[in-house]
């Protein structure tokens, strides 16, 4: 078996788990939202090798993958590096399985990476200083949606595991007393609340859902928007808020997502467009999200690198509105804020270097 070049310091190998798609991409320099130069570029600084690999690829002993070393790929089979960086999604019964193989060799940060909504929120609202930070959740039933309809004029019913806004329902009560419902890129429904009431449970079915109480999100020339917020662990193994940006919704839209027609723009122009002290509630984003994350991670250890998707209100109030087990990060990029955008590629290694040390 090689084991990268003679005398490599075990110590200096990092994991990157990709997903196979990613991974093959390498070499054609078509690795989707994944900047792995940002990742070589990285580990050149802090004096260690990426080795990137997918679970596909994956024995007890040892993986076959590319080893980055002097500006050049070199596929190898080594032994399991001792800290993964995961960046691969396990939503297969057989790439759980390989995860947990890999897992039993390595130390992998973000190991879950893709978290249920209601679960989240019900471990966070174990702790009593957080819990005014939350929307109102619960998971969806019928008769939940009937309760939820009575208590509020404006609720988000939502898949427990998805992402990038897919399947959100907006529901919103209007002075006629009638329901409207908004989502995907359709056009808005007026309905009856009964009608209403029917064709929500109809889209649902028996996929898990939650319902969550709308914020009143802050606007933007008149376009609510929330927040990115890039959290991750670095070198001393302590969590940091890496960078913050905003997401704009498309005009008539009810999701920020990018992905869903939303624009990125700076935390600081859209809280000075609010009538907000820019630095100030920008401090009390950092504060309140630190909290979060450090909370969450005493339930869940090998949490190290999310982007939570925060929400102020038209009183500067703060909310979670997601955690995101996977950033994609390309809301700095958009942004051109190159140095964050390369610290958030950066961070997860020091990370990685300090549990290498460790």
């Amino acid at each position: 078996m090689i084991l990268l070049n003679e005398g490599d310091d075990v110590r200096s190998v990092v994991g990157i788990l990709l997903d196979r798609r990613t991974y093959l991409g390498i070499h054609r320099q078509q690795t989707g939202y994944e900047r792995i130069d940002l990742y070589n570029k990285a580990a050149e600084n802090l004096g260690m090798t990426p080795f990137y690999m997918c679970l596909q690829h994956i024995s007890e002993k040892s993986v076959l993958g590319l080893c980055y070393e002097n500006k050049k790929y070199r596929l190898i089979r080594v032994p399991i590096p001792k800290v993964t960086h995961n960046r691969a999604m396990t939503l297969t019964p057989y790439l759980q399985k390989q995860l947990m193989l890999l897992s039993k060799s390595s130390i992998v940060f973000n190991g879950q990476n893709r978290h249920d909504k209601l679960r989240i929120h019900k471990l966070l609202m174990t702790n009593k200083s957080i819990r005014e930070y939350l929307p109102e959740s619960m998971a969806y039933s019928r008769e939940q949606l009937v309760d939820a309809m009575e208590r509020y004029t404006s609720l988000y019913v939502k898949p427990t595991n998805s992402s990038i806004g897919k399947g959100v329902i907006k529901v919103t009560q209007k002075e006629n007393e009638d329901w409207q419902l908004c989502w995907s890129n359709t056009e808005p429904k007026m309905l009856s609340e009964k009608k209403a009431q029917t064709f929500i449970d109809e889209k649902v079915g028996t996929q898990s859902y939650l319902i969550q109480q709308a914020i009143a999100l802050a606007t933007y020339h008149g376009r609510p928007y929330d927040l990115r917020i890039s959290a991750q662990r670095g070198d001393k193994g302590k969590w940091q808020i890496t960078g913050i940006a905003g997401k704009v919704a498309a005009s008539g839209r009810h999701v920020t997502n990018l992905a869903k027609g939303g624009e990125a723009r700076r935390c600081e122009e859209l809280f000075r467009a609010s009538g907000f002290d820019p630095y100030r509630m920008k401090a009390a984003v950092e504060q309140v999200s630190l909290m979060i994350v450090e909370n969450l991670s005493e339930r869940i250890p090998t949490i190290a690198d999310v982007g939570l998707d925060v929400g102020v209100d038209d009183d500067g109030r703060i909310k979670l509105i997601e955690v995101n087990g996977r950033d994609q990060r390309y809301e700095f990029k958009q942004l051109k804020m190159h140095q964050t955008f390369n610290n958030t590629y950066e961070t997860p290694l020091q990370y990685a270097k300090f549990l290498l040390n460790r």
